[in-house]
């Protein structure tokens, strides 16, 4: 299948970003909590269910929220762009959003990646990876160094069925892990599971958004 409009993002890139788009939607200064950044898959964009239910929970929990979206995806391009690219935009885009504290990472596949290998960089005080790609097709290398290596707390959001694995929970590291029943890499459903996929996204959204608001309200009670 050949790349084509469809894989284009609707958004426009963002000056000084390198081609990538960054939107943010700010809760009111006063009440405002912190601030997530979301980073999508390799083939969907920051619009997708789940991220999108994680977005609405955390803004109505007065929590600004900043959508990443990567150069490739900006540019209607096909496959992504390597990971130095992408790291470096994720911190690009930290910078411009500095007066924002405190900061967490939520990241879908790919992007759980993205913000693994940069959290600690960053300054954020936890990652929601949801889908953590663990194990590749194809005996490629796992991914596992890059969880271990993130130097934050970790939640985990995966599928019972995904097909890239399972990570395994790691308290001692702070590493967590939440499995949603029935569903795969994409938090999808099949009618022999016997749940709607609106439950799936309430259930993955609920768990990574409350998750996140924990992690920014330690900050924030400290700054207090």
């Amino acid at each position: 299948m050949t790349a084509g409009p469809r894989h284009r993002s609707a958004r426009r890139p963002t000056p000084g970003l390198d081609g990538a788009s960054l939107v943010v939607r700010a809760a009111p200064p006063p009440a405002a909590r912190g601030l997530v950044i979301l980073l999508h898959g390799a083939g969907s964009g920051t619009d997708t269910p789940v991220l999108a239910a994680v977005a609405t929970r955390l803004l109505a929990a007065d929590v600004s929220v900043a959508a990443l979206e990567m150069p490739y995806r900006v540019g209607g391009k096909r496959p992504p762009d390597r990971a130095p690219r992408l790291d470096a935009v994720l911190r690009s885009a930290v910078e411009m959003l500095n007066a924002h504290r405190p900061l967490a990472l939520a990241g879908a596949s790919m992007g759980s990646r993205v913000a693994c290998r940069c959290a600690r960089a960053v300054g954020a005080v936890g990652v929601l990876a949801l889908g953590f790609p663990l194990n590749p097709p194809r005996d490629r290398p796992s991914r596992a160094g890059e969880l271990a290596g993130a130097g934050v707390d970790v939640l985990v959001v995966q599928g019972e069925r995904d097909a890239f694995g399972r990570p395994a929970a790691d308290p001692a590291a702070g590493r967590g892990l939440h499995v949603v029943a029935g569903a795969d890499h994409s938090f999808k459903v099949r009618k022999m599971d016997g749940r709607p996929v609106a439950d799936v996204v309430a259930e993955a959204a609920t768990v990574g958004a409350d998750w996140l608001l924990t992690q920014l309200s330690k900050v924030t009670t400290k700054v207090d």
